[in-house]
């Protein structure tokens, strides 16, 4: 071939109309020059021609993104000023379907420029946000947020990595082997629950639900593995009335059934041994197969604690009975010393096999961080392994990496530990407690308030930085009735609507015991305590209005 390239002229190789391509002066040599032993060719021209062009495309690509990159951060540091000072309303000023009305039926033909993007952006898609970060957003539960999180999520989008094994990028896969077990550090739980234990470890998954999922396969393949003959119909995976719905939710996905226990008012709404004993024998009695239960540290409706100290005594007469630890949101409260034995570490440490709390919840990390943690790796690999020839590498066999692919459900997964990395760095342990302790001493604020109130009353006992109330008006003499008990939760309704019509504070509901009740759950790390006042006033008055409302209509109606 290379002769007969040679035998050309210099012209003919040129060929008809050839025009000799001006490149930038300082730009960089072609990316595969030829050994001085093969001759320069019409092709290589070519080639050399398109990295050219592609060259300086990617040049004034980068020179587009950095000026819309400041502008992009220009925009969201005045996004949050706003927030801070409450000049952005809680809630949203649209209604379903506002969006579709002001953006084009489809796509553009040809791409736009930056500018009109983001003018866009501002101008319809920022009003629909609802901020989860505002000072008196006290509804579900925090979304953690923090500017340490969000230049991780900016350097883990950069990198564009799927990370599924170590291959695929070993620092992904070697970040996050480490920063599992600086966080199980920081969290207290037991050197099995690391990574470097070779036996247990943790990951980042994307939220607390496909943890359960991940956790009942798990436990699952371990009941099987010891009881071939077990049916899959037979098999019963253990919650509680107050459990989120991430066990119902698994329990359908996986086609197996789902025993949600019932929790008592005169127990905080907290699993007991007794409780989980009964259901047990019953269901063995029965010919169930019992096999998983998920206990909770801290639920959502009312932050209520299952008695782990009581479970512990129990599963000891049921040793294939697994256990995982749900613990979203109230998880990362084990980071102070102090509220270590109320959450029941040492139990934790010690009958958990698996264990879940979400850093983008109370965390202070950008969404999504749920990290979960199982006591013996194997369980869970042997389970979710599938090693397609294409996937297969030679440290994988080896055994010398963690595949992170094999311990969730799909094969690609975002890079979280960069951004869990710059807010462990960022914050460290003390910012961490810091936090966490400002928002429950917030919560006592709002605490004492409400108990302060003729007419407010809560309906559980406050939990870390969450409190459960409703309007129940204290009888000035023992003998007197107020309110009866059956209009207790319609007047709660009619002050809930009330509240949810306002657009400077959100608030949610919940249902404790066939009581309507409404939730106040401290989180943002914007919120002070004028801020938690204010939302009492607010509340204070909403509440009167309504319990006036519906004492008119009771005189009207005699």
């Amino acid at each position: 071939m290379a002769t007969h390239y040679q035998s050309l002229s210099k012209k003919s190789r040129r060929g008809p109309g050839h025009v000799e391509p001006t490149y930038l002066k300082g730009s960089c040599r072609p990316p595969f020059p030829p050994s001085p032993s093969v001759v320069w060719t019409h092709g290589y021209r070519a080639v050399r021609f398109i990295s050219k062009i592609i060259e300086t495309g990617l040049m004034l690509a980068l020179d587009r993104f950095r000026k819309a990159g400041y502008q992009a951060i220009d925009s969201i540091c005045d996004y949050y000023y706003s927030l801070r000072e409450s000049k952005i309303p809680v809630v949203p000023p649209v209604q379903p379907g506002y969006l579709k009305a002001l953006l084009p039926d489809s796509a553009p033909q040809s791409g736009e420029e930056f500018p009109s993007i983001a003018e866009d952006y501002q101008k319809f898609i920022v009003p629909g946000y609802t901020p989860w970060q505002h000072p008196s957003f006290f509804a579900y539960f925090p979304t953690g947020f923090s500017f340490e999180g969000l230049l991780g999520d900016i350097y883990s989008s950069s990198a564009a990595n799927p990370g599924f094994n170590w291959t695929a990028s070993p620092a992904c896969t070697e970040l996050e082997v480490v920063v599992m077990d600086w966080a199980a550090q920081m969290l207290g739980l037991s050197p099995e629950f690391y990574n470097s234990s070779g036996k247990g470890g943790g990951c980042i998954q994307n939220t607390a639900s496909e943890v359960a999922i991940i956790a009942i396969v798990a436990a699952r393949h371990s009941y099987q593995q010891a009881h071939p003959d077990a049916k899959l119909e037979d098999l019963v995976i253990y919650t509680t009335t107050q459990t989120h719905s991430l066990g119902m939710k698994a329990g359908m996905i996986l086609g197996l059934a789902v025993r949600a226990i019932e929790v008592r008012p005169e127990d905080n709404f907290s699993l007991r041994g007794e409780g989980l004993r009964r259901a047990l024998e019953e269901d063995t009695r029965a010919g169930k197969r019992p096999f998983v239960l998920i206990a909770t540290v801290g639920t959502t409706s009312s932050g209520a604690i299952d008695n782990l100290k009581e479970i512990k005594e129990v599963v000891k007469d049921y040793p294939d009975l697994r256990i995982h630890v749900d613990a979203a949101w109230l998880g990362i409260a084990l980071v102070c010393p102090e509220f270590r034995e109320m959450c029941y570490l040492d139990e934790i440490n010690e009958i958990a096999d698996s264990f879940s709390t979400n850093f983008h919840k109370w965390g202070l990390t950008n969404f999504d961080a749920a990290t979960m943690w199982i006591r013996d790796r194997k369980y869970l690999t042997e389970a979710l392994d599938y090693t397609p020839p294409f996937l297969r590498t030679a440290q994988g066999d080896a055994g010398t990496v963690i595949d992170f692919r094999n311990w969730h459900l799909g094969l690609g997964r975002r890079y979280r530990s960069v951004k869990l990395w710059f807010v462990l760095r960022g914050f460290g342990i003390e910012g961490f407690q810091t936090h966490i302790r400002k928002c429950i001493n917030l919560n006592n604020k709002f605490v004492e308030l409400v108990q302060s109130s003729p007419i407010l009353k809560l309906v559980a006992p406050p939990s870390f930085a969450l409190s459960v109330f409703r309007i129940n008006p204290k009888p000035r003499r023992p003998e007197e009735v107020l309110v009866p008990d059956n209009a207790l939760n319609d007047i709660n309704r009619l002050f809930f609507g009330r509240v949810t019509a306002r657009n400077d504070i959100l608030l949610t509901q919940t249902t404790l015991d066939g009581k309507f009740c409404v939730r106040l759950a401290v989180g943002s790390t914007a919120t002070q305590e004028q801020h938690v006042q204010q939302a009492f006033e607010l509340i204070s008055n909403e509440a009167t209005l309504a319990l006036e409302a519906w004492q008119r209509e009771q005189a009207e109606s005699r």
